[in-house]
């Protein structure tokens, strides 16, 4: 114990002997006014500068955005004053006595706190916020305590081996940093870019659809090369990469590159859209609900989804009932008994059907036909136009028999069913058609 004493007591003679320097006053007093100027200053700024950056309630314009975005930053006030105030105090004091250890830490503090307050009370997104903790965190506090240039070095002179390449931990630790808010810039950017494309009515669904992935497609191309840039990687080897990729594509990738293809001339071509209704060759139907760069996803009306390949919309045969407002023709079956005036039916069923909201008038009213006799009656079959698929939440069909049944119930018309005639024949016949006596 008096070893270690006598060790730490040369220390603390010499902070002693530094305390009574009026340097160390100075510093003192500059960080103490520094604290008590910056609450006054907050306390002064602080409701006028809400006052003057709140903008006028739902005003939408790019001022009022931009406003409500400083708004949120109004937490960083304090810290961001004192750090200010700080700086000016540490360049006034090294002036004077040559030094400004103390003031120049309070400084750092400063700033660390503001970049805390920033990460927990302003920071909204999910990922921004597990970022800023684990990552920007740790690395403002190391810059506080003065350690960032020793730590650096330290991460520089780690070296990890991978293969034939090898690089250090603070490649790493930029990797990490720069790369999480590119890619995540990226992503705002694809979004934003994604909102405004989807606004524009003007253009075609299929133009929109293609027009964010090749939005996408760029923003985070442009991010990649970026990060490239920053991370001192020579692009030149991304030609050995597309090389080793082209070699992948020949060898395994065939099905995903034709069906990348397939989607880009399926949305330049727009013969589907989301919101069609399609049946592929195979059977399969249902509502296109999304497109991507390898499949199209159908939703049938029992809600199951589908995933087609894209090159199957290519190669194989697909009919689009093209659900987005055209008209498709249906057909609703009936027969009629052989005792009936057959030349009133047309006109009873198709004034019948014509009540229908749905039915339309154009591009034809709706016509009954008369089909063929059958064992049991006369058959007929109405043919009507309606702006959809007779499946769903919309049963046509179904509601244009209703109609048919209560329009012949009303003129005494009957609808048949099966009836059969038994002819008997010979002695046996004649016994049972016989009176029976007692």
């Amino acid at each position: 114990m008096d070893e270690l004493i006598a060790r730490i007591r040369p220390y603390g003679e010499t902070a002693w002997a530094w305390a009574q320097t009026p340097a160390a006053w100075g510093q003192v007093a500059a960080l103490a006014l520094v604290v008590v100027l910056t609450g006054m200053l907050a306390r002064l700024l602080r409701p006028r500068l809400r006052v003057w950056l709140t903008p006028l309630a739902g005003t939408r314009a790019l001022r009022a955005v931009i406003r409500r975005q400083i708004l949120r930053l109004m937490p960083l006030l304090w810290p961001l004053l004192a750090a200010g105030l700080a700086l000016l105090a540490e360049s006034i004091l090294t002036s004077i006595f040559g030094t400004a250890g103390i003031v120049g830490f309070a400084k750092r503090v400063f700033l660390f706190l503001a970049v805390r307050t920033y990460v927990r009370d302003v920071l909204k997104d999910p990922f921004l916020r597990t970022f800023g903790r684990f990552l920007v965190l740790p690395i403002a506090l190391v810059y506080v305590v003065g350690l960032l240039p020793a730590a650096s070095t330290a991460l520089a002179n780690i070296k990890v081996p991978l293969g034939n390449l090898s690089f250090d931990l603070l490649w790493v630790v930029k990797f990490g940093l720069f790369g999480g808010l590119i890619f995540w810039f990226g992503r705002w950017s694809n979004e934003r870019s994604q909102s405004y494309i989807e606004t524009q009515e003007e253009l075609r669904p299929a133009t929109r659809i293609l027009a964010i992935k090749a939005a996408e497609i760029v923003i985070f191309g442009a991010a990649f090369l970026i990060l490239m840039n920053v991370m001192g990687v020579d692009l030149t080897t991304l030609a050995v990469l597309g090389g080793a990729l082209g070699v992948g594509i020949g060898l395994g990738l065939q099905q995903i590159a034709s069906n990348f293809i397939s989607g880009i001339i399926l949305l330049l071509e727009g013969q589907a859209t989301v919101g069609d209704y399609v049946e592929l060759d195979g059977g399969e139907q249902g509502t296109i609900v999304k497109m991507t760069m390898r499949s199209i996803i159908l939703e049938t009306f029992d809600g199951k989804w589908i995933v087609v390949p894209n090159e199957h919309f290519i190669t194989t045969r697909v009919v689009n009932y093209s659900d987005q407002g055209s008209a498709n023709r249906l057909e609703a079956p009936f027969s009629v008994s052989y005792e009936t005036d057959i030349n009133r039916v047309p006109e009873i069923v198709e004034r019948a059907v014509a009540t229908h909201p749905a039915v339309l008038s154009t591009p034809q009213a709706p016509d009954c036909e008369l089909r063929g006799f059958g064992e049991s009656g006369i058959d007929f079959a109405v043919e009507f136009w309606v702006s959809g698929l007779d499946d769903g939440p919309h049963k046509y069909t179904s509601d244009v028999l209703f109609l048919i049944w209560n329009a012949l119930k009303a003129e005494g018309i009957e609808i048949p069913y099966p009836r059969r005639v038994i002819e008997m024949r010979g002695a046996g016949a004649a016994q049972l058609a016989a009176p029976q006596g007692g």
